[in-house]
């Protein structure tokens, strides 16, 4: 079944419409046919079960059949502080990481970054990364559209770091598994956690410096040196697997 994203703004009582892009995809691509259903997800955690109603010039007016909670997003809020990489990389570490639950991405200039982004280059690609996020929140069937922000510095990304719970730090000079195992199974569901990953020359020592400094944990995924591509879906995989187990324990827990 087709899954689309809205504005809250084009949801009424009984009543859903698609615009833009999407229009001409479901006219001419996917050739849907009034009457077929089709899932909606507004962006704020609601989803909808619709059946096309008619199409228009310029939108496509859908009938909402039920409406649901949405219940495929984690219980914690993941942030990802990926150093930036080459485009490519970038834009599969984007795709992937929606894929897994990811809440947002912040790309961030370390001093190892190969690549360097001007603001109007910087502009236009995190536009790419967004519509890319967008496209893979369809694909997963996500409730939202995880952003990409703006290319923060390595200072900024720091501070916005400070507002949230737990911040991991994949670090190949950290050693101590049982630690990182220990810090990770203490993550409750509902705790708000940021992963920060070195670009391709990894991070630069005064970095690992000032992460420490302001109490982010330096953890091991293992023996083996991971790619930038390779280390933030490493360690977001880890956390998925940990917080939806503890949450569906809990929910198993309170049932009567």
């Amino acid at each position: 079944m087709q899954h689309f994203f809205v504005d809250a703004s084009q949801v009424s009582e009984e009543t859903i419409r698609i615009e833009g892009t999407d229009v001409n995809h479901m006219k001419n691509v996917l050739r849907m046919r009034i009457g077929e259903e089709v899932t909606v997800s507004d962006g704020q955690g609601k989803e909808y079960l619709c059946q096309v109603r008619d199409f228009e010039e310029e939108q496509v007016q859908l009938k909402i059949v039920e409406t649901k909670a949405s219940d495929v997003e984690l219980p914690s809020k993941i942030y990802l502080f990926q150093g930036l990489p080459k485009q490519e990389k970038m834009e599969l570490i984007v795709q992937k990481c929606v894929e897994l639950g990811i809440y947002a991405v912040v790309p961030v200039s370390m001093k190892r970054c190969v690549v360097k982004l001007d603001a109007k280059k910087g502009a236009k690609k995190v536009e790419r990364w967004n519509t890319i996020a967008a496209s893979a929140a369809k694909q997963s069937g996500r409730g939202i559209v995880p952003e990409v922000m703006s290319v923060k510095t390595y200072k900024e990304a720091l501070e916005m770091a400070k507002d949230l719970d737990v911040v991991l730090v994949p670090y190949e000079c950290a050693e101590d598994m049982d630690h990182t195992k220990g810090l990770i199974q203490s993550i409750k569901p509902g705790q708000s956690v940021g992963i920060f990953i070195g670009p391709e020359g990894g991070f630069d020592p005064s970095e690992i410096a000032l992460a420490k400094e302001e109490g982010m944990h330096l953890v091991s995924l293992g023996k083996r040196i991971l790619r930038t591509e390779t280390a933030g879906l490493a360690t977001l995989s880890i956390l998925m697997y940990h917080i939806e187990s503890v949450s569906e324990a809990e929910e198993e827990r309170d049932q009567p």
